[in-house]
């Protein structure tokens, strides 16, 4: 039956706008004398546009009610003009009687047409059924309303030629002529209980709008905002006919505001609309007001001055237009949002709250205010760890909860992502955010920076730990290495020395055996002791210098590895220690990378003392590093030498682009430092002389 009632909806929407163009054809057909007033009625755009997306949204759902009602409504509309006008051309022809006999299927299509569109359309919308069985009493004061129209049209005697608009009267072959003293009272009636009914069909929209969710009361505004505008033109065309074409033209658009509705898949921002609808209506109120206000007492105390008056017009109305948009904007964003409507309100709050506090402070302030910007029961906001294969470091929620299925926002620092913001359910409240877009856009570059700031502490303070259990690890390796080794070896050589003493005088060669037995384990003991001091130091250090050290890292060229090019510039040789020791160890982390996995034909180390930083720069030409990257031991490692001695270390690359690492670390003034520049030629070079 589906198939069917596509069809039916088919043939409705090609018709009722075929009676409409015909209607148009035969009026404009028509002698000066025997043409109404007006003839474009709001129930002939209702008849163009209301079938034609009936029957699209019946194509998408055959059963719905509302469709169907837009479909007979806007038919009823056509068939009440194409009706009224063929009687007029019956008329004009001389066959009054068809005229008579044509004006009934007109009448019970206006009854069709104002029953189903004006009245249960907003009384069913949006879902197809009554916001509560009270408001049957509605539907039956318009059944009966619109009902007693159509029977007092029907028994409705001839007027008087003189009260005609028409060269002769059209006669009506049901009148009573008794109810001629009464007919007007009985029309002042009903047409009072359907201007009763209409507005109250509309109104059953504000509670179904109290009680709904965001995503319910986003859908209920677009007929209900319809509707209202167009109660407003109509009252406003019974006041000043000469408006009347605004009821006609906002009739043809309330359909298109019946479909944002019904398919709630395809919502628009009804918000975003009433705002700026809001706003420029403000504006061209007011400003018109301040301008003729203007204009006219200028033109009062200037007189004869047109252009002087019409100038300071202007000039008032412009300096007062920017701060009027504003003030407008936020008391409309108040209305629709509550207290927070403006993104960059958020924004400024946002920076106060964290100038308050620490990262963990300010990432609770980022929360808060998200979760109030957005209107929603739950925010949540978990910061990873910078270390390879770290989970949730940081995780933090506020007074709600984000649900089951929270929608997911990653936070990204600089190209790096250091978490994700969770956001929860809306909660209701009097409109749904349809800025939420824009508050995300604005706020999640401020979590991302306080997210950021967040795990360099939660790093910082890992580096720190790791820096005292390293030294608590190293001296209990020295306590050990000197007590078991090197201990060890000194007993043993004491007691080859009495040893020999003792077998001195006695046995000569033996003697002689103990004491080449002890000179090979001080030998040992030199290795032993050579071993300790370069685990606590690399002697390449003292003994060539950083630039040299760096420079003997690079090393030969191995067949089909990559040429290392070293520079040094500036005083290197009263760096500190520590300082020194980062330099080399970064340095030859970063070189064993790129042979293991670079594939780079050429490098490029550089050592640059600054007056009060040292700069180290690594670069290769090789494939880069992936999209999605996973720091491994020796980047993380590079990065919390850097951390640990107050430094940056950024590391730098996409696929086929190379590498970069670029270290900076904090030294004193140099004291002497040197203009000129000592550099290395490529390893595979001849130097120059």
């Amino acid at each position: 039956m589906a198939w069917a009632a596509r069809v039916v909806a088919v043939v409705l929407a090609v018709v009722s706008p075929v009676l409409v163009g015909a209607a148009m054809l035969i009026f404009a057909g028509l002698p000066e004398e025997w043409r109404l007033p007006v003839m474009a009625t709001p129930l002939t755009a209702a008849g163009v546009t209301f079938p034609a997306v009936g029957a699209f949204l019946i194509a998408h759902r055959p059963r719905l009610k509302l469709a169907w009602l837009m479909c007979v409504g806007g038919i009823g509309g056509a068939v009440y003009d194409f009706c009224q006008v063929t009687a007029l051309a019956s008329a004009e022809r001389g066959d009054l009687a068809l005229a008579g006999l044509l004006r009934f299927p007109a009448q019970v299509g206006w009854a069709a047409c104002t029953l189903t569109l004006e009245i249960l359309l907003p009384l069913y919308s949006p879902d197809g059924r009554l916001p509560s069985r009270r408001w049957r009493a509605v539907v039956l004061l318009g059944v009966v309303s619109v009902g007693a129209e159509v029977a007092r049209k029907f028994v409705r005697p001839d007027p008087p030629l003189e009260d005609s608009p028409l060269p002769a009267v059209i006669p009506n072959p049901l009148q009573i002529p008794a109810l001629a003293p009464y007919d007007s009272a009985i029309g002042v009636l009903i047409w009072t209980g359907i201007f009763v009914a209409i507005p109250l069909a509309a109104l059953s929209l504000l509670p179904r709008f109290r009680r709904a969710d965001p995503v319910g009361r986003r859908q209920i505004g677009w007929p209900l905002s319809a509707f209202a505008v167009y109660i407003v033109f109509m009252l406003v065309g019974v006041v000043a006919p000469e408006l009347v074409w605004l009821s006609i033209l906002w009739a043809a658009l309330i359909p298109v505001a019946m479909v944002f509705s019904v398919m709630r898949y395809r919502l628009y921002g009804i918000d975003t609309i009433i705002s700026r609808a809001f706003v420029a209506a403000g504006l061209l109120a007011v400003v018109g007001g301040v301008y003729f206000g203007v204009a006219a007492l200028s033109s009062l105390m200037v007189s004869g001055f047109d252009r002087i008056a019409g100038l300071a017009a202007a000039l008032f109305t412009g300096a007062f237009f920017q701060p009027l948009r504003r003030m407008l904007q936020r008391v409309v964003d108040r209305l629709l949002y509550g207290p927070v409507g403006d993104p960059r309100v958020l924004a400024e709050r946002l920076v106060q709250e964290v100038r308050r506090g620490d990262p963990a402070q300010a990432l609770a302030s980022v929360i808060g205010v998200l979760r109030e910007g957005l209107a929603v029961q739950g925010v949540a906001v978990e910061v990873t760890g910078g270390e390879p294969g770290s989970q949730v470091s940081v995780a933090s929620t506020v007074s709600g909860q984000v649900g089951d299925s929270p929608r997911e926002v990653p936070l990204v620092w600089h190209g790096e992502r250091v978490g994700r913001l969770l956001v929860g359910p809306p909660t209701p409240r009097r409109f749904p955010a349809a800025h939420d877009e824009r508050v995300l856009a604005t706020l999640v570059p401020y979590a991302a920076d306080v997210a950021h700031a967040l795990r360099m502490a939660a790093d910082l303070q890992r580096s720190r730990e790791r820096i005292l259990t390293a030294r608590e690890e190293e001296r209990r390796r020295l306590r050990r290495d000197l007590h078991d080794g090197l201990g060890q070896t000194l007993s043993g050589m004491a007691m080859t020395v009495n040893m020999a003493r003792l077998s001195l005088k006695t046995s000569p060669e033996a003697a002689d055996g103990l004491l080449r037995e002890l000179r090979s384990g001080m030998d040992a003991v030199t290795g032993d002791i050579r071993q300790l001091v370069y685990g606590l130091r690399p002697p390449v250090l003292d003994d060539l210098g950083l630039a040299a050290a760096v420079q003997a890292l690079a090393g030969p060229a191995h067949p089909g590895g990559p040429a290392t090019e070293v520079s040094a510039e500036g005083e290197l040789a009263d760096l500190p220690a520590a300082v020194e020791v980062a330099v080399y160890r970064i340095t030859q982390e970063a070189l064993t990378n790129v042979r293991r996995h670079a594939r780079a034909t050429r490098v490029r180390v550089e050592l640059r003392r600054e007056p009060e930083a040292l700069r180290l720069l690594i670069a290769d030409d090789g494939v880069g590093m992936p999209p999605e990257r996973r720091l491994g031991v020796g980047l993380t490692s590079m990065r919390e030498r850097t951390a640990e001695l107050g430094g940056i270390c950024l590391i730098n690359g996409g696929p086929g682009a190379g590498t970069t690492v670029e270290v900076t670390l904090p030294v004193p003034a140099a004291r002497a430092p040197q203009a000129g520049q000592h550099r290395t030629a490529p390893i595979g070079e001849p130097s120059a002389p």
